[in-house]
């Protein structure tokens, strides 16, 4: 019989496997919030999911593709791919600002700020790897998505973009402020305050990005 090491995640099937997987997805978030990632172990995320060993690692495989899935799920959850889409019918305005508002509330969830803190905790311990996956299922994912819809809008004349890699990161400079820093910090954990700031960050981001795009 293969060792543990070598069991290759399978695609989930019966109902059962898949309130497993929804389990131990639910469990590693948990622990990987608090306890970091170098602190978490697979026994102890079998043991909070309430099931084998075995089964996390014929789901998942290892830690490092488990951590993948958890950031990808939530991700998925929270900026679905279909918000990022280009609608020549509806003004590109309207898409920016709806995608302006989902990732400033992703930022400044409590859940992600934990995250990023535990994520900070470990590349300190000599753990950058699990920074990288954040970043490849996060930010890289959600860069290539904006510059495809970039593209469609400059191909269909609605924004003169020079170069779309570059007006991504621009957007997403434009839109966050400093909220996410405060949070970060512990210097703002007042949910009034934030969904009022994320407003008033997430139009006028927008409204500057359309400033230096828009057709003259």
């Amino acid at each position: 019989m293969n060792s543990i090491a070598q069991c290759r995640p399978q695609g989930p099937g019966r109902p059962k496997d898949m309130e497993k997987r929804a389990a131990i997805l639910a469990a590693a978030k948990a622990l990987f919030i608090r306890n970091a990632f170098a602190g978490t172990s697979m026994d102890a995320i079998a043991a909070d999911a309430g099931v084998s060993k075995l089964t996390v690692y014929s789901h998942f495989g290892d830690k490092d593709n488990l951590f993948r899935e958890v950031i990808r799920s939530r991700i998925q959850d929270l900026l679905p791919e279909g918000i990022y889409n280009y609608d020549p019918h509806v003004d590109i305005g309207v898409t920016l600002q709806n995608i302006a508002q989902a990732h400033m509330r992703i930022d400044c969830e409590a859940e992600s700020v934990g995250t990023i803190r535990a994520i900070l905790s470990d590349c300190r311990q000599g753990n950058p790897r699990y920074g990288k996956l954040l970043w490849e299922e996060g930010p890289a994912r959600t860069h290539g998505l904006m510059e495809r819809l970039l593209q469609q809008a400059v191909d269909h004349g609605v924004l003169d973009v020079p170069v779309v890699s570059t007006a991504s990161v621009q957007f997403f400079s434009l839109i966050k402020g400093d909220l996410l820093l405060r949070r970060l910090f512990a210097c703002d954990e007042c949910p009034v305050t934030a969904a009022a700031e994320i407003e008033v960050m997430a139009r006028a981001g927008v409204a500057t990005f359309l400033r230096a795009y828009r057709p003259r």
